[in-house]
């Protein structure tokens, strides 16, 4: 060992010596795709799907946007890996012949149920088709499901298609319902009120409207979203 490498040696020890001794003073945490996809659901969380770009993150980690590609290509991606961490959470079940239409259902619910948690997030369903792994668990979870039922292979594919959109866009609608909601300070959609809206209409020109105002209005918490993938389902196993 040198003498000029001696010396350097012992300056990194005081370098080092007196980060430890620096009070309050802390390192930065290293970039990387899930410290990203972490702060993104962050935002989400506070301030909505909308508000999320990756100039927007870059800020939260105090960081410039260039940084941020090296480990998320671009916001397709990191949309694909939010939907994937969701995806992540959703338990699947041993496909059974007797149960499935529950199961099905089971693991819709719990794929709307992660949207939920943050608000406008299933928009990013939509934007491209999934490369995530964790995505492609749920689609293979709920074709096993479908297929041990009886249910034709295309059919059964066109099914968890359409189960996906649907679950998406409903997630979506209830979202937005809600932040209207939070924005406006009273409901986005009374069901008394708007039955009783479609009941002042002519009767004349809309003599079912107003007759069976109550039924087009019903339904509370998510029978709705039940009742539409009941519905699918029941198509998906007709003449099968």
């Amino acid at each position: 060992m040198t003498e000029r490498t001696s010396a350097q040696e012992r300056w990194a020890e005081r370098v080092a010596a007196l980060e430890r001794a620096t009070p309050g003073r802390t390192r930065k945490e290293p970039l990387s795709a899930e410290r990203i996809v972490d702060v993104a659901f962050d935002i989400i969380e506070s301030e909505g799907f909308d508000a999320l770009t990756m100039r927007r993150i870059a800020v939260a980690l105090g960081t410039g946007p260039a940084s941020l590609y090296a480990h998320v290509r671009n916001k397709a991606q990191l949309d694909d890996l939010l939907i994937g961490r969701l995806c992540a959470a959703v338990p699947l079940p041993d496909a059974s012949a007797t149960d499935w239409r529950a199961q099905f259902l089971d693991v819709c619910r719990g794929l709307r149920d992660q949207y939920l948690r943050y608000p406008g997030i299933s928009a990013a369903a939509f934007t491209a088709a999934p490369h995530s792994l964790e995505t492609m668990r749920i689609s293979e979870g709920l074709l096993s499901i479908l297929l041990v039922a009886g249910v034709d292979a295309d059919r059964a594919a066109w099914t968890i298609d359409a189960a996906f959109l649907y679950v998406s866009a409903y997630s979506l609608e209830h979202s937005l319902r809600e932040q209207a909601e939070e924005r406006d300070g009273e409901p986005a959609r009374d069901a008394g009120e708007l039955a009783e809206r479609l009941r002042m209409l002519p009767p004349t020109l809309f003599p079912n409207t107003v007759a069976h105002a109550d039924a087009l209005t019903s339904g509370s918490g998510h029978e709705r979203f039940d009742f539409t993938l009941d519905l699918l389902l029941r198509g998906a196993t007709d003449g099968s």
